[in-house]
C-alpha cells in the first residue's frame, strides 16, 4: 500500500528526482571554512533585525542624527546593547563575507554549476561593502564625518588617472562618477 502510493506521488512529482539531487548526492568532506556561509545569512539577519531596532529612534537629518544616536545609546531600553551589537556585527559581516569569498575562491567553487552564484556573491560583496561605508556616516559625528571625506576621495588619487593632464582627464574623471 505505502510502495503504491509512493509511486503514485513520484509519478506526478518525482521524489526519486527530489532525493538523488537533495539526499544522495556525495557531500566532500566538511570542516569549519564551510560555516562561513551561514555565519554571513546569521549577521545579514543580526543587521536587519538590530537595524529596524535602531530605525525606529533614529532622525535621518544632520541636524539630529548624532543626538538621536545620543538619545538611543542613553535613554533607549538595551539601545546601548542593540547599537553596539549592531556596530560590532556590522564590522564582524564584512570581514565573514570577504572570508567566504576567498574560501568560496581557493576551493574553487565558483566553477560549473556555480558561476552565476559566485557572480551574485561577488555582487552581494560590494552591496555589503557600500552598505558599510555609507553606515558609517549615520552618527553624523567628526570621525564619521572625516572618514567619508577621505573614503570619497580615494578614487582621485587612483595612480591611472593621476598620469594624465589635468585637462584631458577632466571628462574622463566625470564619466567614471
Amino acid at each position: 500500500m505505502v510502495g503504491q502510493i509512493f509511486n503514485w506521488l513520484d509519478d506526478r512529482i518525482g521524489i526519486r528526482d527530489l532525493d538523488a539531487a537533495l539526499v544522495s548526492r556525495n557531500v566532500p568532506k566538511l570542516n569549519w571554512w564551510y560555516t562561513l556561509g551561514f555565519a554571513a545569512l546569521f549577521t545579514f539577519i543580526l543587521m536587519a533585525v538590530t537595524g529596524m531596532f535602531l530605525a525606529v529612534y533614529y532622525a535621518p537629518t544632520p541636524d539630529h542624527a548624532w543626538h538621536s544616536i545620543k538619545y538611543i545609546t542613553e535613554y533607549v531600553t538595551w539601545g546601548k546593547w542593540v547599537r553596539g551589537l549592531h556596530h560590532y556585527g556590522a564590522s564582524a559581516m564584512v570581514i565573514i563575507v570577504v572570508m567566504h569569498m576567498l574560501q568560496v575562491f581557493f576551493y574553487g567553487a565558483y566553477k560549473y554549476p556555480r558561476e552565476l552564484t559566485w557572480v551574485s556573491g561577488v555582487a552581494l560583496l560590494g552591496v555589503v561593502l557600500g552598505l558599510g561605508f555609507t553606515g558609517y556616516l549615520l552618527p553624523w559625528d567628526q570621525k564619521a564625518y572625516w572618514a567619508t571625506v577621505v573614503g570619497t576621495q580615494v578614487p582621485e588619487v587612483i595612480p591611472v588617472w593621476a598620469t594624465c593632464p589635468r585637462s584631458s582627464c577632466a571628462a574622463a574623471r566625470r564619466s567614471a562618477l
